[in-house]
């Protein structure tokens, strides 16, 4: 990557990999908090210049650490400072609300030397809208500063009426305080000795110091690193011989830690970093789907947290109707004053049936239908939201058409402009009926009626399921192409399918929609040389009118994708097809920073030797991370079912593998380790431990 970024719960900073804030910065580098940038500046210099990176590394997650050294300094024929003499390491890190970062000076020269270390901050307080080049408004402005000798403080008074400061303290004084933010520390170290001091970066809004003092910075990384352990000790341990694997699997695990945030209803992914680090619904509800077999509990924090913001009226301007699962929230000056509406923003047409979805398989997993009772007012808006709203014409599919004049036109996973194209390639024209949203609504409906079923709720159940049958057959009749042997991505407004061969129908396989031929020739066509690149499936077909491999949605490769088509293709036991898209994966993420899957990568074939990067992909990012949790549960094929006290279990090895044991998966009550071995070319399976009490159907 080309920046450093870290992240505890609402606060992120993004910076230069040498650790600086350089303003102007293409990438709108800054410390950033609901959604305000309180940094805009913070730059490092040593006698006046800037140090020589060494190293700079943000693999950790939780703290980043460069390394500097001074340059060769002379005047007129006098030696500063020689080459290399002073080391100069940045730690850094997020805690509580507070960015600390630890500056350590060690001295190098035969001798003892003296220079100046100059640390320059600002704030300009700028929305995140404003930042991203995507919105300008009525906003603020600075309102000064104050410095005493415990803190520098920049000041903004909001149009929102919001007061926010940006305050900097120290554990050693500066030497010198200039009224533009510049500090000077004086040092002059022997040979071989160290010093460090602390800078702490603390936002405020309306001028309550919630934490008060900020800790000391070794108590802090203490306490952030147990948090970290602790978050390790709560997923199963996984181990496997297939090192590629096992790096993607910890590197993921890792990276969903970083992205967890509360805003007070429990822990649940945020999108990913840096410019989506806030709830959004469709990415947080797939990403905790993604976790339930390593972290069932985010889940339940997703689903209270997108039952808090429901829809409860029709607002255009939000694309809001009541009952409507939201699709992103925005904290910042512009929301707060309605020029961008996004509190929150609910043009989403598949959020609402996968918030469903989140909670039958959360329920699945762990039994817990005290969750579906607490939520059973959410889930009937939600299914009332689908029938009333969401099929706007009566015609059983859910459909998407935007009434904001600034919200987001396509408004199914594949947002952008130019996603949903004809074999012709013009534009599909509004209202658009995707295909995996039906499958998705159908498996909402059936996952639904189970629970309804487990409540005793047998005339409300078997309600649903008769809605989801007679989808399923409008579905066939208006979605396959029996040409291509395969589904359109979708219908456009005058009913026509959009024929184009997209990853889009994937999703269903999923659903148990699809009956078992047709089933088989989706996974046969996303497998193909048309649609995988060896690294992936592409989200469109080459040759395509619209295909292009260096596009975002139109023939990229996308690992969330992937996975929410390898977690159905586990489910139908297509266990051929599923190792293609595993291996491909595998074999991708090993390219990329950290071993780490990003958002998305080109979608070029893997005959040109290498994955190609996509220049602004999100990294990390929550349904990328997730996908090595999809990996694990399919190479298992592990379906739990609580409701009915069973677990279902079709595993499967890759040929690159001879081992697999994954330890106290939790299961209802209980939990279950599995361990896979291959033997004369054959999966074996040994059930290590099974504390849940349920039955176990191995296939």
């Amino acid at each position: 990557m080309d920046y450093l970024v870290i992240k505890e719960n609402d606060l992120f900073l993004l910076s230069e990999p040498n650790g600086d804030i350089t303003q102007n910065h293409s990438y709108g580098l800054g410390l950033y908090t609901k959604d305000t940038r309180f940094l805009s500046k913070m730059e490092l210099k040593i006698n006046g210049e800037k140090p020589v990176l060494l190293s700079s590394d943000g693999s950790a997650n939780q703290v980043s650490r460069v390394l500097l050294t001074n340059p060769h300094m002379e005047r007129d024929g006098e030696l500063i400072l020689w080459r290399e003499s002073v080391q100069i390491e940045r730690e850094r890190f997020i805690y509580e609300g507070v960015l600390y970062e630890t500056i350590y000076l060690t001295n190098y020269y035969p001798k003892a030397v003296k220079f100046t270390i100059d640390l320059a901050f600002d704030a300009d307080f700028k929305d995140m809208f404003i930042v991203r080049g995507f919105q300008k408004g009525n906003v603020g402005a600075k309102t000064g500063q104050v410095y005493d000798e415990n803190s520098y403080e920049l000041n903004y008074s909001g149009s929102d009426d919001l007061e926010r400061t940006t305050r900097i303290s120290w554990d050693k004084s500066p030497d010198e305080v200039k009224e533009n933010g510049d500090f000077t520390y004086n040092f002059e170290l022997e040979h071989s000795q160290e010093q460090a001091f602390t800078i702490m970066v603390q936002p405020v809004i309306n001028g309550s110091y919630e934490i008060g003092i900020p800790i000391p910075a070794n108590e802090a990384l203490e306490k952030l690193t147990d948090s970290y352990s602790e978050w390790n000790r709560q997923a199963p341990l996984m181990k496997t011989d297939l090192t590629p694997l096992q790096q993607l699997v910890d590197r993921g695990w890792s990276d969903l830690r970083v992205l967890m945030t509360d805003i007070g209803h429990g822990g649940f992914p945020v999108a990913g970093l840096p410019w989506f680090g806030v709830p959004f619904g469709r990415d947080s509800l797939i990403a905790a789907l993604q976790m339930l077999s390593f972290n069932p509990e985010a889940a339940k924090g997703t689903l209270k947290t997108m039952a808090s913001t429901q829809g409860t009226k029709v607002d255009p301007w939000r694309d809001e109707q009541p009952g409507k699962i939201m699709h992103e929230m925005r904290f910042g000056e512009l929301a707060n004053t309605d020029q961008v509406p996004f509190t929150p923003y609910y043009g989403t047409i598949d959020a609402t049936p996968l918030y469903l979805i989140l909670l039958t398989e959360y329920v699945r997993w762990t039994g817990d239908l005290q969750l579906a009772e607490e939520l059973m007012d959410s889930v009937v808006k939600a299914l009332t939201w689908i029938d009333e709203f969401g099929d706007r014409d009566g015609d059983l599919f859910v459909e998407y058409h935007q009434e904001s004049s600034n919200g987001i036109a396509n408004q199914g996973w594949k947002d952008s402009g130019d996603s949903i194209v004809h074999r012709s390639g013009e534009y599909a024209e509004t209202p658009i009926a995707l295909a995996e949203v039906q499958g998705y609504v159908y498996q909402a409906k059936t996952g639904v009626a189970d629970l309804f079923e487990a409540l005793d709720l047998k005339d409300k159940a078997a309600a649903l399921r008769t809605q989801a049958e007679e989808l399923k057959q409008e579905f066939e009749n208006k979605f396959w192409m029996e040409e291509h042997q395969f589904y359109a991505i979708a219908l456009d407004r005058d009913k026509k399918q959009v024929g184009t061969i997209t990853s889009n129908p994937g999703h269903v396989l999923f659903s148990g929609m699809l009956e078992e031929e047709r089933a088989k020739a989706v996974a046969d066509m996303l497998t193909s040389e048309k649609m995988f690149s060896g690294f992936g499936i592409r989200t469109m077909g080459e040759g395509e009118a619209g295909y292009n491999p260096m596009s975002y949605h139109d023939g990229s490769i996308w690992p969330h994708d992937n996975s929410m088509t390898l977690i159905g293709m586990s489910k139908l036991n297509q266990h051929e097809q599923a190792k293609t898209v595993i291996s491909g994966l595998i074999k991708a993420a090993s390219q990329f920073e950290y071993e780490r899957l990003p958002e998305l990568f080109c979608g070029y074939s893997s005959s040109i030797g290498k994955a190609v990067k996509y220049p602004v992909a999100c990294s990390p990012q929550a349904w990328a991370a997730g996908t090595p949790l999809i990996i694990i549960q399919s190479l298992l094929g592990l379906f739990p079912d609580s409701l009915n006290k069973r677990i279902y279990l079709n595993p499967v090895l890759l040929e690159e593998m001879n081992e697999l044991l994954v330890s106290r998966i939790r299961v209802g009550k209980g939990h279950v380790s599995i361990r896979l071995v291959k033997e004369e070319g054959k999966t074996k399976t040994a059930i290590i431990e099974n504390t849940t009490g349920f039955e176990i159907i191995q296939k």
